[in-house]
């Protein structure tokens, strides 16, 4: 009785009246119907909400014990793409588990931070920017970046190193260490640029000039801002959207469901959405602000900039300012595997709540 009044019910009503938002969104994908993408969003929100509000209640000292296990998993789970995985749209994402099709890369941003943050919990502050107290984070962080990158998904590859950086960051790092690590990225960037893929290179010059190719590259992007300008202060109306509706917009149901709804409730609704992901983002700081163990401050904390990192991330590019890299928004954008992962982020930030008091050793 206790724990579930301990439970942090704003974040939950915040995650629910988002993921409720996010069912009309699909409705309107499907053209005011229900079909498959409208079924299916539904019915993998309401598990995954469901195991969200279960896992709160297991207690924080089973995600710090399993929390290496839980990132050993889903790096074998990473490996199995490469060796069996899926192939759609020259991508090799997916493994088939017959009851979904899970994309591990999804699930290894969360358990990338979930480890780091038991790595330096266990570190003495004075450790931290030690040469042989770096090897494990740097190596943990690369190879699954690595065997993302060679999916190819960049996108997702940058999200993942991001979450881990920011645990790196929080933990103590010396600002030093991102310095000459910049340094070098930099440097071999033109190294790196030589082994994207033709529309990867094609994005980022999208992105530079979108009127440099109309009707390819830059049709995405050129169709979403027309959606989201059209939209005006109050947007056209539900199911009202013509770029939706008429099929100009591409992927309105994963990347670019944010552009459907902004051409649908404009400006104003689009305020309601980014007021109800600070939300969420403001209680899983606040709850790393009450929690007592250094392993869920640094988890809550690192979780809730990744959350913030994955929200702009999708909103810069279908607004033009940043390149497509392919980045779901976090609970509205149909896909199961980035739907579990977050739900999965979100329990863990909520057992450290329900376990503020809770020491972790």
């Amino acid at each position: 009785r206790d724990k579930l009044f301990s439970l942090d019910y704003i974040l939950i009503l915040s995650v629910l009246v988002l993921g409720i938002i996010s069912m009309f969104a699909m409705y309107s994908t499907d053209g005011g119907e229900f079909k498959y993408h409208t079924k299916s969003h539904i019915l993998r929100f309401s598990i995954f909400f469901v195991m969200f509000i279960i896992l709160s209640f297991l207690q924080i000292r089973f995600w710090h014990k399993t929390s290496s296990l839980i990132y050993i998993t889903f790096f074998i789970l990473l490996l199995g793409v490469k060796y069996f995985g899926l192939t759609s749209s020259g991508s090799q994402r997916w493994i088939n588990f017959y009851f979904m099709n899970l994309q591990p890369s999804e699930l290894m941003k969360v358990g990338l931070i979930l480890f780091l943050a038991k790595y330096y919990h266990r570190i003495p502050n004075n450790d931290v920017n030690k040469i042989t107290f770096l090897f494990l984070p740097i190596i943990a962080l690369i190879a699954p970046v690595l065997l993302v990158i060679t999916q190819p998904d960049l996108g997702t590859s940058i999200l993942i190193a991001v979450g881990g950086i920011t645990v790196a960051w929080l933990a103590g790092v010396s600002i030093k260490f991102f310095a000459y690590s910049s340094l070098i990225f930099v440097s071999l960037m033109p190294v790196a640029i030589s082994f994207l893929k033709p529309y990867q290179k094609a994005r980022i010059l999208t992105f530079l000039n979108p009127d440099r190719d109309p009707l390819g590259a830059g049709y995405q992007i050129i169709q979403s801002k027309i959606a989201i300008g059209s939209g005006g202060l109050f947007g056209k109306g539900f199911l009202n959207g013509s770029q939706s509706y008429l099929d100009y917009l591409p992927e309105k149901h994963t990347d670019f469901i944010f552009t459907l709804f902004s051409e649908e409730f404009g400006f104003f609704g689009s305020i309601v959405i980014l007021l109800l992901y600070s939300l969420i983002i403001y209680r899983i700081v606040n709850i790393g602000n009450l929690t007592r163990s250094n392993f869920g401050k640094l988890y809550c904390y690192s979780f809730a900039t990744a959350f913030f990192i994955y929200v702009v991330v999708n909103m810069g590019m279908v607004l033009g300012l940043l390149p497509i890299v392919g980045a779901p928004l976090p609970i509205m954008s149909y896909g199961g595997s980035s739907m579990m992962s977050i739900m999965l982020g979100l329990a863990i930030a909520m057992s450290c709540k329900v376990y503020k008091d809770t020491p972790v050793n």
